[in-house]
């Protein structure tokens, strides 16, 4: 992700993906398309409307698994999309318990995450 984008901007990115082909764009995502297609994040359509670009698909898909990947380092119980899952394993930032069946956090995704916390402090 080249471009630091605001939660705002994450959060009509997240809309414009599960905009229905008819369905008319919220305040949030209205506020934020100037940007978002400036960026190539997201694209007008021939009818108006509005669709993510392969770039918005993967800046939704980072963001998707960095989240999920504070969420398990922090213990918290959540449920994440088998692609997240599948992702983040090959990568080695996390694994399987063979004890308590939960996802855990490895060394490598610790060293990823603080990686990452450096990177937005700076």
């Amino acid at each position: 992700m080249n471009h630091k984008l605001s939660i705002d901007e994450f959060d009509a990115l997240e809309q414009v993906s599960q905009l229905g082909k008819h369905g008319k764009p919220s305040v949030c995502v209205n506020r934020n398309a100037k940007k978002l297609s400036g960026i190539k994040l997201i694209a007008f359509r021939k009818d108006g409307g509005l669709e993510l670009t392969d770039s918005g698909r993967q800046t939704l898909f980072i963001k998707q698994c960095i989240d999920g990947l504070r969420a398990i380092a922090q213990g918290k119980d959540i449920k994440l999309p088998s692609a997240i899952i599948n992702f983040l394993s090959k990568k080695a930032h996390v694994q399987l318990n063979p004890d308590t069946q939960q996802l855990e956090i490895t060394q490598r995704g610790r060293e990823c995450l603080d990686d990452i916390e450096q990177q937005q402090a700076g």
